[in-house]
């Protein structure tokens, strides 16, 4: 096991990775920013360093620096928690390079799943259900209708390279397929500088289901459940469920068993998401994540498995320690993404907390590291917290959710929360009745 943990994050991911460690006997280090000073990941590390200026690039996402953090404290792994670099193939070959672990997948996994068109070949050739689609990147405006005839519309460009809807846009006719591919490589390149695309069958209303995974690295997989990603706004996930509505256990076992042979072929070590769009009973995979998830803890709450534990104990080289028959799912769970941003407008609101009194109870876990009088810098994303409420049944899941959504308080700044309490009380949400547009068209009848 490791002696000392470095944690290359920061917020509630951070602060979430250092419990972890902890309960392991593991010693732990924190990098920050000069902006993240004061931030509570900072004060109960072991050690901390500071690594840069505000902006991301010069410190959290300073390889240099975060190696050089790795050498002075003495740091005999890293954990990259989401995000910055935690879907960095380069960040994990230079640890590596210096006798330091990366807690996560080899450099070539994440190389291979991190550029969506090899990510697709490679689903594929691993027996995993994929979108139809063009077979690679499309370059000139014939390729471009040419294979949107083939595919049929409405026709989906997307981006080879980044994430999160950027570099993403629909196409209705032939006529839109050459102007939507030129607006999607211009916003690539501005994201990713990569203005590669690739077109997919666009799907009318499908849910965005991802199956939680853990590999050992030598060809061994488990997979621990499914979560429902479908509620969300530009793509980007706001509620997520395990395990979903949609499915029943027939669903389920198939591919479970699917996505649990195609991981022990790649031989894929640690944990990883493999997501997908489901529609009219049917799964198409649409990328996997290298990493930990923004939202595990509903697959925590429902399994009763620490997936950080697990990380470290296979990035260890410890032997994941569960088949997949001790895998019991027990209940439904909810998480709810709180972010510092205006609940109709979505603008950041970067400042400073004047009340603050998160919800408790059983069966509710508040993932956070805000405290009261914490200032939300505003180099960052907005996450405040995570609220996640797990029940003996949805309905009551649904029931607790809402008593907890009532107690939270976040003053000083504008939040999210109006926008779940409003949510919580519509009955498409309680009979599970929604997909991936539905949040989007909920907001523009100007609801919240």
């Amino acid at each position: 096991m490791f002696k000392k943990v470095l944690i290359a994050n920061r917020g509630e991911i951070a602060l979430r990775v250092q419990r972890a460690c902890k309960e392991l006997g593991i010693a732990t280090v924190a990098v920050h920013s000069t902006a993240d000073t004061d931030a509570m990941h900072v004060r109960l590390a072991d050690e901390s360093v500071c690594i840069g200026p505000p902006a991301a690039a010069a410190s959290y996402l300073n390889i240099p620096s975060i190696v050089a953090a790795c050498e002075i404290t003495g740091a005999d792994a890293v954990h990259p928690g989401y995000g910055f670099l935690s879907e960095n193939a380069r960040f994990a070959e230079i640890l590596e390079a210096h006798g330091i672990t990366f807690i996560g997948p080899t450099a070539e996994q994440i190389r291979i799943m991190g550029d969506k068109i090899e990510a697709k070949r490679t689903a594929k050739a691993l027996g995993l259900p994929v979108v139809p689609g063009s077979d690679g990147a499309v370059r000139t405006a014939e390729e471009v209708m040419t294979e949107a005839d083939r595919i049929g519309y409405p026709v989906l460009i997307k981006a080879s390279a980044g994430g999160g809807g950027r570099g993403m846009v629909i196409a209705r006719s032939r006529e839109e397929a050459v102007s939507a591919a030129r607006r999607a490589r211009a916003e690539a390149k501005a994201a990713f500088g990569n203005d590669e695309v690739y077109l997919e069958r666009f799907l009318g209303a499908p849910r965005h289901i991802e199956i939680q995974i853990m590999g050992d690295g030598r060809g061994k997989a488990i997979v621990l459940g499914e979560r429902d990603c479908s509620l969300q706004r530009r793509h980007q996930k706001v509620w997520e469920e395990a395990r979903s509505p949609a499915l029943n256990e027939e669903q389920r076992r198939s591919i479970y068993a699917t996505c649990a042979e195609a991981m022990q072929k790649l031989a894929y070590r640690g944990a990883g998401t493999i997501e997908f769009l489901y529609e009219d009973g049917e799964f198409y995979f649409i990328e996997m994540n290298t990493r930990l998830q923004v939202e595990h803890p509903v697959t925590e709450m429902i399994t009763g498995i620490d997936l950080v534990h697990a990380q470290i104990r296979v990035a260890s080289g410890r032997p994941i320690g569960l088949a997949q028959d001790d895998i019991r799912f027990s209940g439904h769970a909810i998480e709810c993404r709180l972010n510092a941003e205006h609940p109709r407008t979505f603008v950041p609101s970067p400042g400073t907390i004047t009340h603050y009194h998160p919800p408790g109870g059983l069966g509710v876990r508040v993932d956070s590291a805000v405290y009261q009088g914490y200032r939300i810098p505003p180099h960052y994303d907005s996450l405040i917290g995570k609220l996640i409420v797990h029940g003996n049944t949805r309905v009551e899941c649904l029931m607790r959710l809402r008593r907890a959504l009532d107690e939270f308080v976040v003053d000083g700044i504008h939040s999210t929360l109006p926008l779940f309490r409003e949510l919580i009380h519509h009955p498409d949400i309680a009979n599970g009745a929604y997909d991936i547009h539905w949040l989007e068209a909920f907001l523009a009848r100007g609801k919240v």
